[in-house]
């Protein structure tokens, strides 16, 4: 690190802690050469995630709008909410470990609905039925075969 006083590259870290849960560390460092003092900071550079949206628009992946969908389905569920962090927390872990910078909503739900799936049927189907756009019974039952289709492999 490059001394602000006279451009020296020699520096020692004099102290480093930890801010905003992990996610910064904070150094104060010391010029070997003029002995001046200053601080740097420290954070991951994560990628921003642009969604491609069905009609072909593009916006900023928001995890709340993930969670939001989340909670909505497994609301009056049984499942407690560490748990469902767990698998918004895993859901976009899966995202950016795609290692691309755009993803269609589509492949979104179909994680989200993997996730559902495998953590409560009823949370699954609510999720599905306002993602596939259920328009008639026929819909739900489609999908409430599959679904048995699927834990009947299990």
């Amino acid at each position: 690190m490059q001394c602000l006083d006279c451009k020296q590259n020699d520096t020692k870290v004099m102290e480093s802690r930890e801010l905003y849960d992990g996610e910064v560390i904070r150094r104060r460092r010391e010029c070997l050469h003029c002995n001046s003092r200053f601080t740097t900071y420290e954070r991951v550079e994560t990628p921003v995630l642009i969604i491609v949206k069905k009609d072909g628009k593009h916006e900023q992946f928001i995890r709340q709008k993930v969670a939001n969908g989340i909670y909505r389905a497994c609301e009056k569920r049984e499942i407690p909410q560490l748990q469902i962090e767990q698998i918004i927390t895993k859901i976009e872990k899966k995202l950016r470990a795609t290692g691309e910078s755009e993803i269609s909503s589509k492949e979104i739900g179909e994680i989200v609905l993997e996730e559902l799936a495998n953590l409560d049927d009823v949370s699954y189907i609510r999720f599905a039925s306002v993602y596939k756009s259920f328009t008639d019974i026929d819909s739900f039952q489609d999908v409430l075969n599959e679904l048995k289709k699927e834990k009947s492999k299990i």
